[in-house]
């Protein structure tokens, strides 16, 4: 992980000048130009503006070019599924049943 090299790849890819997240971190535009070059070490707290700056995530920032889903994101799409079982006769009524409960049986025999 390069993160002085993921800050230049998604400025540039974004549009923004080195001037952008000088503005933020209230600094010099060589300041910035040395941390891209690897040539200044970056502060932690230093991460989260520049992140701002560039309008994206702390984590993408940390990832990039990867992309992670925050857990919460994830959207639960229903699933279709199709269950195909071979049974003997006299088991197949005990597992619908089991599956559909006792009054759905009914239904499914007609």
């Amino acid at each position: 992980m390069n993160i002085a090299k993921n800050i230049r790849l998604i400025r540039e890819e974004r549009g923004f000048s080195q001037k952008v997240i000088a503005d933020a971190l209230n600094v010099d535009v060589a300041v910035v130009s040395n941390i891209e070059n690897e040539k200044r070490e970056l502060r932690v707290s230093e991460l989260e503006i520049i992140s701002n700056s560039l309008e994206v995530d702390l984590l993408y920032l940390l990832t990039y070019p990867d992309q992670y889903i925050k857990k919460g994101d994830l959207k639960q799409e229903p699933v279709e599924a199709i269950l195909q079982i071979k049974l003997q006769a006299d088991k197949k009524e005990q597992v619908l049943r089991l599956v559909f409960g006792e009054n759905n049986l009914e239904i499914l025999n007609k």
